[in-house]
């Protein structure tokens, strides 16, 4: 009996010391992991619904009398006087008070991970103001955010919209004086930089940027007051890099232009202005071939109509700049480039550009691919079909804002479409006066090209013509690829498909409607 008893008793001890500490470390767990989402002191609670487990601000309610009577258990067991804590060292260690919050995951992530991240968000949205805000994240975010190499373009705009004058300059003071630490700290690998609406302190702020900034390749300058001469040499001087100039609409003195260009004029690649009484010696100095290697040259007009036009002379400019690709605005022509590839000549009232100059113009430029006449009502197909370029892969013909006294009738559209039918993508015809017999031998070729499927047409513009429903079926069913098909003010079609058409179902509806249209043959 005695035996039993102890047995018994040893069996029940047993239980006791092996459950106990079981328990009690499930508790001390709970309780752990409690006090590590919200800390005492921290300003938080939490609070536990059935499906989530919410972290709140403000001291929070009381906690359960079971989870205070476990948290003091657990608090009894962790102290040394505890017998308990003597009978069997603790297997699980208890958290020591914390000194200071979890840094979180965003401390964990590597450098490199990061800077691939906020690179691609800086390439997307620019380095302001998302670097800015994630440095105030953790340590390590400011690590990367720090990192010269993501600030390589920037935009710098004071607060603008009608404020007065001292207001203005006070905001522009109060930029320059953080430029005076982000430039020599963040913007040593800047690599493009645009200053917009500056009007007093353009000139502190390019003389920070010629000390901190020596890789700058492109400077834009909109709407910006006051820069001189000493400045853009400075600048020209400092940052060997720099090869594109932007100062449109900006109020810039021509000696300025002028000497910065014969400073760092071998190396200039792209060159923007807009043209005003001092054009003439900034071109001057180009047509002197102080700027041999230049590509783009854009000289804008603004909306002022009662601007005296610009006669500029393309021979002495192509001798100048013989490396001249694009030319974009609406200048008395020349002869051509031989690497000119992008020519616009379009405008919204009527020019009279000729056969004749368009040939001076474009003699000698077999690489040109895109070409832009709006507007342009005196050039024909036969002075078109007679051009150096083969390839050419835009066609802009349309005529926008005429009146029907000035479209002329025209014929000859075949001799575009037999030599570019190849190559072209886009084709606008608008407004233009050919015959319906015309347009329709001229879209035939398309149906007529062997191979018909690997067309590349796949914009026509169509809109104010004569085209006739047989025709624009034709050119449907010839051109899978056509994408978008403007047949406005189309008198020869019925009602209901005088619309454009954006995209490969609505071309193909508009093929349906006209398939149930045409006549059946007799």
């Amino acid at each position: 009996m005695a035996s039993g008893a102890a047995a018994r008793t040893l069996g029940a001890r047993r239980r006791v010391r092996v459950e106990h500490p079981a328990a009690a470390r499930t508790r001390s767990a709970e309780d752990w992991w409690w006090d590590r989402l919200a800390p005492s002191g921290s300003g938080y609670h939490l609070l536990q619904s059935d499906s989530m487990l919410l972290v709140l601000p403000g001291p929070g309610p009381a906690r359960p009398r079971s989870q205070r009577r476990a948290a003091r258990r657990a608090q009894r067991l962790r102290s040394p006087g505890s017998r308990t804590a003597e009978a069997k060292p603790r297997t699980t260690p208890a958290p020591t008070p914390l000194q200071e919050p979890d840094p979180g995951w965003g401390d964990r992530v590597p450098l490199e991970i990061l800077l691939q991240i906020f690179g691609l968000l800086v390439a997307a949205d620019g380095p302001i103001p998302f670097l800015g805000r994630a440095a105030r994240v953790c340590r390590r975010w400011n690590e990367a955010a720090s990192q010269p190499a993501l600030w390589h373009t920037l935009t710098l705009s004071p607060p603008l919209a009608g404020r007065p004058a001292k207001s203005g300059a006070k905001a522009e003071k109060k930029l320059l004086s953080s430029l005076e630490w982000l430039m020599p700290n963040r913007l040593s690998q800047l690599r493009r930089l645009t200053l917009i609406h500056w009007k007093f302190q353009i000139h502190p702020v390019l003389k920070l940027v010629s000390e901190s900034c020596p890789w700058l390749t492109f400077l834009k300058l909109s709407d910006c007051h006051g820069v001189t001469p000493d400045a853009l040499i400075m600048l020209a001087k400092a940052c060997p890099q720099l090869h594109s100039l932007d100062i449109q609409h900006s109020m810039v003195e021509s000696t300025a232009v002028v000497s910065f260009l014969e400073e760092a004029g071998p190396r200039m690649r792209k060159l923007w202005l807009t043209y005003n009484s001092q054009t003439t010696a900034i071109l001057g100095a180009l047509l002197g071939s102080c700027c041999p290697q230049l590509q783009v040259l854009e000289v804008s007009t603004g909306l002022n109509h009662n601007i005296i036009p610009l006669q500029l002379p393309v021979e002495a400019l192509q001798k100048g700049c013989p490396q001249l690709q694009p030319s974009r605005r609406a200048m008395t022509p020349g002869p051509g480039f031989p690497s000119l590839e992008e020519l616009c000549l379009a405008s919204s009232t009527c020019n009279f550009v000729s056969n004749e100059v368009l040939g001076r113009l474009l003699h000698g430029s077999p690489h040109l691919r895109l070409l832009d006449l709006r507007g342009c009502a005196r050039i024909t197909p036969a002075g078109l079909h007679d051009l150096p370029c083969q390839e050419l892969e835009q066609l802009h013909l349309g005529l926008y804002g005429m009146s029907d006294r000035l479209t002329l009738a025209k014929e000859g559209s075949p001799l575009l479409t037999q030599k570019w039918c190849h190559s072209l993508r886009e084709l606008d015809l608008s407004g233009q006066g050919f015959s319906e017999k015309d347009l329709e031998q001229a879209l035939a070729v398309f149906s007529g090209t062997p191979g018909g499927s690997h067309l590349a047409l796949c914009s026509l513009n169509l809109r104010g013509t004569q085209v006739t429903p047989g025709t624009v079926s034709s050119v449907i069913n010839s051109c899978p690829g056509l994408l978008h098909l403007n047949l406005e003010s189309c008198r020869c079609l019925p009602r209901g498909l005088k619309r454009a058409y954006r995209g490969p179902e609505e071309v193909q509806w508009c093929l349906e409607q006209l398939l149930t249209t045409l006549p059946y043959p007799s």
